[in-house]
């Protein structure tokens, strides 16, 4: 047991060494790639022809997929190879072995730690694959059917006890596997697809990033920003950043920091905003930037991010991105190259026009008390853009995420709590009798007990706390409490209850959040 447990905190380590390394600017002192797979991995990995590589010429991976598949040969294999040589080599394997943007289209919430997400494969890959890890680690790599093949022997070969588990040992596993899935991963994730011959022939050089980004984003908790970034090259595919920007209550939002582009769009950075250390994991194709920030130490904590280099024409986001009939506000457009009249559609009249730039529009709106509720499309000139929702009264409430994970730490332990973030989203009812998305609301929020064992063990009272303002839940602390019976841990089932306030009227939604242990293996794709 306590070599067993000693491996998991090694591994862990790793896997947070790594993921540092992976934002990071490689140094120069490192060794070249050709060398270090030369050097170091041809004693296991034998050569083939065209400069190949068992194994490993085999296989696309992300840069997150390259990292662990190294920290696997370090922590399995006792694989010798410094920071900077890992850094190199990942830098080369995502360049040369990477996948396309069309590759990991709908499975990028991985890469961007959204691990609230509830995924959506087929039955059979849950329950094969899925009941362990994610569906889109699968999905984040690509192989040939006898690469398919030797990665079920390795997982059964790692962990004989597989079979056993749940979901396998009703049925005979290993034969599906070998049977079964390895076809069905080879077709629907093969090695060779001419997407990624494609995108390598038309990848953009890094020099294409360097500028002003003007930016737009939202954090759960919090609410709506934008800002600037700017992006100076610090190497061939290496960059300093420099983020300025500020929330809608004024706070600020800035910070500096450094990033390295991978496979030709795959941006990863370190930026320190405010003193707290954040990732940047965004795709970033021509003159556009979208992905997510997140603390470093608290990947719950995150925005979602979207950006467009100054000098293109794109119209980002409304903010605030919702109208009531009958009522004034002002609003203000997001984006770049932003220049003619503003237009919201039949009902929207803009009163004012208080400020403008190509940059950004501030205007003073007013809805007709007879306008038609739904949502319009923004134009600003002949530029086209997100929506306005224009609603009269409030149909629905709905809690985001409707299910979630938080986690109980500190306690004198070493892993931290894992908070529960949410957002209160308002929906309204259009003219065709069907909901469309208002926007995301202020709401007081509570926890209740989700079921009748939830209220028995008092969850509401031992798993944690719910800021009523914010929808921030903080977990309980970590390891057994003498004052829960039989003295276990903080961990709770709970409602997660929002109530909005529509012209005097409470409205309420409802989540739910499961509150449980920590998590001691946290790889950088999950």
């Amino acid at each position: 047991m306590k070599r067993k447990l000693r491996s998991g905190i090694t591994a862990s380590l790793l896997a947070v060494t790594a993921c540092m390394a992976l934002h990071s600017p490689q140094s120069l002192a490192a060794r070249d790639a050709q060398t270090i797979l030369k050097e170091t991995c041809q004693g296991c990995h034998t050569p083939e022809a065209d400069n190949a590589l068992s194994r490993i010429s085999h296989q696309r991976k992300t840069p997150e997929g390259w990292l662990m598949s190294i920290a696997r040969m370090q922590t399995m294999h006792g694989l010798q190879i410094s920071d900077d040589d890992r850094r190199t080599l990942v830098k080369y394997l995502a360049d040369t072995q990477g996948l396309a943007p069309s590759e990991t289209d709908g499975v990028r919430y991985a890469l961007e730690r959204r691990l609230n997400t509830v995924e959506k494969f087929d039955d059979q890959t849950s329950q094969m694959c899925g009941r362990c890890h994610s569906g889109a680690r699968v999905a984040l790599q690509r192989r040939p059917a006898q690469e398919w093949e030797r990665l079920v022997n390795f997982h059964l070969g790692q962990w004989p006890s597989l079979e056993y588990q749940a979901l396998s040992r009703d049925r005979d596993w290993f034969d599906l596997a070998r049977k079964e899935m390895v076809p069905l991963l080879a077709k629907r994730y093969p090695l060779d697809n001419p997407a990624w011959k494609k995108w390598q022939a038309s990848a953009p050089k890094a020099q294409a990033f360097v500028g002003d980004w003007n930016f737009s984003g939202h954090l759960p908790g919090k609410g709506e920003l934008a800002g600037v970034m700017s992006v100076t090259a610090d190497g061939d595919d290496t960059f300093k950043v420099s983020v300025k920007g500020q929330y809608a209550d004024g706070s600020p939002f800035n910070g500096d920091g450094s990033a390295i582009l991978y496979t030709g769009y795959e941006w990863r950075g370190n930026v320190t905003i405010d003193g707290v250390t954040m990732r940047q994991v965004f795709a970033a194709q021509g003159s556009a930037m979208q992905g997510r920030m997140f603390e470093a130490e608290h990947d719950e904590r995150g925005l979602d991010f979207v950006a467009a280099k100054q000098g293109s024409s794109r119209l980002l986001a409304v903010q605030p991105g919702y109208l009531k009939a009958g009522t004034e506000t002002e609003v203000t457009l997001i984006g770049s190259g932003l220049s003619g009249k503003p237009n919201f559609g039949k009902g929207v009249e803009v009163l004012e026009v208080v400020e403008q730039s190509p940059d950004r529009i501030k205007l003073k709106l007013k809805a007709a008390a007879n306008a038609q509720p739904g949502l319009r499309s923004v134009m600003v000139g002949s530029l086209k853009g997100p929506t306005l929702s224009v609603y009269s009264t409030i149909a629905e409430v709905k809690v985001v995420p409707a299910f979630s994970v938080a986690r109980i730490g500190d306690g004198g332990g070493s892993t931290p709590k894992v908070q529960g973030r949410f957002d209160a989203e308002a929906w309204g009812k259009g003219a065709d009798g069907k909901l469309y998305r208002i926007g995301v609301f202020p709401a007081q929020w509570k926890v209740e007990p989700f079921d009748d064992r939830a209220r028995e063990d008092e969850d509401v009272k031992f798993a944690g706390t719910m800021q009523a303002d914010s929808g921030v839940f903080t977990p309980g602390d970590a390891g057994p409490n003498p004052e829960r019976k039989m003295s276990t841990n903080n961990a709770g089932n709970l409602k997660v209850i929002a109530a909005v306030d529509d012209s005097g009227k409470s409205l309420t939604g409802e989540g739910q959040m499961i509150v449980t242990v920590q998590r001691w293996n946290n790889p950088p794709i999950p």
